[in-house]
């Protein structure tokens, strides 16, 4: 294996961007450089450790375009824009870091360099792991480690996207279930609600029931009343009816006694005389 161009600059830990050795090697038997290239990539590299990147990604270019295949001055130009991204937002179309991806993206899959292929891999899990996506994080970490199994920086980087995939995972559950317990209290607080809307609506229906039955119970003992009444006139007009009828009959005999005995005195009278 060609030892890596000593012109490459690769990113250590989670954006902590060194530089490599700066004495010149010899390149790739299957890359062509050339004298141009390899002074545009060291200016570059002396522009980026006095943290100017701006103009150390302006060299970058000018190798490129010597030598458009130049896999070390791709590297060394993604890294420049990344360390120009900043703060910046990952998504706005004027962020160098989606430029820095693409680069990174496409030495991935085709640089010739293993070395390259691996460091490629390292920073665009680098890049995952900043942005919270652990799983492409744990993703480029393992071929980055695929490349070099031997590399125990990634491997712990490795190990630290998998803890924080988890703590995310776990968080998100949390909040979900939270979510799961907030609408359960709301429909418990509706349905209690609804429970106490019924038993509103059923205490005023017995009430209008004990209303109804309060006044058929009225009813009824007017009705219970009234033949008690009516039996009790009824009785004593019979009892009435038949004193004066006894007064009547009594009447009646005095009336026939008197009427025998004056008739009497009257015979006696005729018959003696005196």
């Amino acid at each position: 294996m060609n030892r890596i161009n000593s012109s490459i600059i690769c990113m250590l830990l989670l954006f902590n961007i060194a530089a490599m050795p700066a004495n010149a090697a010899d390149a790739d038997d299957n890359t062509l450089t050339t004298k141009q290239e390899r002074n545009f990539i060291r200016n570059g590299n002396k522009l980026y450790r006095e943290k100017r990147f701006a103009d150390a990604e302006v060299q970058y270019r000018k190798a490129l375009n010597e030598v458009p295949s130049s896999e070390t001055a791709a590297f060394n130009l993604a890294a420049s824009l990344i360390r120009q991204s900043g703060s910046a937002d990952p998504n706005a179309e004027n962020n160098p870091l989606q430029s820095a991806q693409q680069i990174l993206g496409d030495l991935s899959k085709t640089a010739k360099d293993i070395n390259i292929a691996e460091l490629a891999f390292y920073n665009l899990g680098n890049i995952a792991f900043n942005q919270e996506n652990y799983e492409r994080s744990i993703e480029m970490y393992k071929n980055s480690l695929r490349k070099n199994p031997d590399n125990d920086l990634t491997r712990e980087n490795l190990r630290l996207a998998q803890i924080k995939l988890k703590e995310q995972q776990d968080s998100k559950s949390n909040k979900e279930q939270n979510k799961d317990q907030e609408e359960n209290k709301d429909q418990n607080k509706d349905q209690n609600k609804d429970q106490n809307q019924n038993q509103d609506k059923n205490q005023d229906q017995n009430k209008d029931q004990n209303k109804d039955q309060d006044k058929q119970e009225d009813k009824d003992d007017k009705k219970k009343q009234q033949p008690q009444q009516q039996g009790i006139s009824d009785a004593n007009a019979d009892k009435i009816l038949k004193a004066m009828e006894n007064e009547e009959a009594a009447t009646r005999r005095r009336v026939e006694a008197e009427k025998k005995k004056a008739a009497a005195t009257q015979r006696k009278r005729v018959i003696n005389p005196w």
